[in-house]
């Protein structure tokens, strides 16, 4: 068996977030799907688990960190191109999310953030690797 990421993030509302994410062109695996959670499919051996904050918490001891204040984490995903990344952005102020920052082009490397409904920080970019300048 090949490994698999599992991202768990705490959400307040699981129906927001699946129609937020549905709009943005994911699915997810009904499997790992209940009232409580969902597993949202970013690729074959990448997911992230929504699960609702209650759910969350019996997983952890520590506070769940207020995400309108507090960084818990950068979830980046490489697109194919430039225009898959502008066109993911647009699918996430559409659906209800809020860019967060202006565009970033080094030339090689263009990268656009947004924060979903639920303040957690995603950024999408697409990579030329063969234009990466060597590191001095």
């Amino acid at each position: 068996m090949k490994t698999k990421i599992f991202l768990n993030l705490a959400v307040k509302d699981l129906n927001r977030s699946v129609v937020f994410f549905t709009q943005l062109g994911f699915s997810f695996n009904q499997k790992f799907t209940n009232e409580k959670g969902t597993c949202l499919v970013i690729d074959e051996n990448i997911n992230v688990m929504l699960l609702v904050e209650e759910f969350y918490q019996t997983f952890t001891h520590k506070e769940i960190c207020n995400t309108a204040t507090t960084s818990e984490a950068l979830i980046s995903i490489s697109l194919e191109s430039r225009d898959k990344v502008d066109e993911m952005i647009e699918k996430a102020i559409k659906a209800g999310g809020l860019e967060y920052r202006e565009k970033n082009d080094y030339g090689w490397m263009y990268q656009r953030t947004f924060f979903d409904p639920d303040g957690h920080h995603w950024e999408v970019f697409f990579m030329e690797e063969s234009q990466i300048p060597e590191m001095s």
